[in-house]
């Protein structure tokens, strides 16, 4: 296929598509998606061979959060029965923190629901990373805390913070759509705030809200201007209780699609498969492996992921390895600027999704005690005639790990 030789030729000289290359990968036919993961899976391995970047997501704040966004769990009024609690203490999530590590992670993302940080919270969250790096040498931290006010980008950066989450989401023409409650430009000038720090930015977007294919090469063409380092890819899980619960627009062709499109677009970026994946990929999870070079381990913000031994069998099983703690993620030219602090990159791919700022806020997972076991045959032979109906069973609140005396999933 003329279409695919080009964008892998592109991808290699990290040249932008075009709007209409990048259009064309998401309206191939599921015929194709196998021609189409093998094309987007040379890019992959040229930037990243087969390394696998492990990231923990430990949520120090979970839930009474004030805005709206359509997606989130945690949003004001919501009524989907997930974990509430307020600031875990330092060690609590340090000891959260350590389970994942422990599980092969080496990137720990910090994250608190809410509009964005107060100083106090700033403060507090410092003093998280700094007992975690205390604890854990070599860690990475990301913190995800919603919108920066002007110099916590840089009190982050002082306390220890390697990276900042805050995700896109969607286009900016459908923004005001799914959230009315901040902007889009909001989320572009924190976006913005966290490189000026010398923060390795984070952004990334929420596919399956009811978006066009426009709307989607869009977000990722800002996204690519932007510029971070990592591009987390949400696929929206319909909470029950949030506004878009109705909305299963997903299938896993459609999801390899849009990460190989990301992929093209963003040829030498982390790009991460982040919340959604267990639900909407489901068994073709190791193709997408071809085309991500990171993923979450273990269970997400308020649902709940594989299990954590899982992930790391399907990663060994499609061929692939997970990255060490000694290992730089990015490519040299990347990695170089980034070492520098300047937060520009001048000739780098692209640029995090889901709540009110975090690559990992989007409600994904299909719990480990949900879709891992199945006593009756019947509902297996159902799901698979019907795979395209709305795998509502493969949603599961997270009960365990931080905020609960339970041990987490990792």
């Amino acid at each position: 296929m003329d279409l695919l030789n080009t964008l892998v030729d592109k991808g290699l000289r990290r040249e932008l598509p075009t709007r209409e290359e990048a259009l064309a990968v998401l309206a191939t036919s599921d015929d194709d998606v196998l021609d189409v993961v093998a094309a987007a899976g040379k890019v992959r391995r040229h930037w990243f061979g087969r390394r696998v970047k492990l990231n923990y997501l430990v949520n120090l704040k979970s839930g009474l959060c004030p805005e709206d966004c359509s997606y989130c769990s945690q949003r004001l009024g919501s009524t989907t029965g997930i974990l509430k609690y307020s600031w875990l203490k330092p060690d609590e999530a340090s000891k959260a923190a350590a389970a994942g590590l422990a599980g092969g992670a080496k990137r720990v993302c910090l994250v608190a629901s809410g509009r964005g940080p107060t100083d106090r919270d700033v403060d507090r969250v410092a003093g998280t990373i700094k007992a975690i790096k205390e604890q854990n040498e070599g860690v990475e931290v990301c913190a995800c805390l919603g919108l920066l006010s002007d110099g916590q980008a840089e009190r982050l950066r002082a306390a220890g913070a390697d990276a900042y989450n805050h995700n896109l989401n969607t286009s900016e023409g459908t923004y005001g759509d799914i959230t009315t409650t901040h902007t889009y430009a909001d989320r572009v000038d924190t976006v913005t705030k966290a490189h000026a720090a010398g923060l390795s930015a984070c952004s990334g977007l929420i596919a399956g809200m009811g978006e066009s294919d426009a709307d989607l090469v869009d977000v990722v063409f800002s996204l690519r201007e932007l510029d971070p380092d990592s591009v987390p890819v949400n696929f929206l899980i319909p909470v029950e209780g949030t506004p878009l619960a109705k909305e299963w627009n997903l299938t896993p062709q459609r999801c390899l699609r849009i990460l190989a499109m990301v992929r093209f677009v963003c040829p030498d970026v982390e790009v991460r498969i982040a919340g959604g994946r267990e639900v909407h990929l489901r068994t073709m999870q190791p193709l997408a492996l071809n085309l991500a070079n990171s993923i979450f381990l273990g269970d997400y913000l308020t649902t709940e992921g594989q299990a954590g031994r899982a992930d790391l069998e399907m990663i060994a099983d499609a061929g692939f390895v997970v990255e060490g703690a000694d290992e730089v993620t990015l490519p040299q030219h990347r990695a170089d600027v980034a070492a520098g602090g300047c937060g520009s990159h001048a000739e780098a791919g692209c640029g995090p999704s889901a709540e009110a700022g975090c690559g990992s806020h989007g409600e994904a997972g299909c719990g480990s005690g949900v879709c891992g076991s199945h006593e009756e045959a019947a509902p297996l032979v159902e799901a698979a005639v019907n795979a395209n109906e709305p795998r509502t069973d493969l949603v599961a609140v997270r009960r365990r790990g931080a905020g609960t005396d339970l041990a987490p999933n990792a």
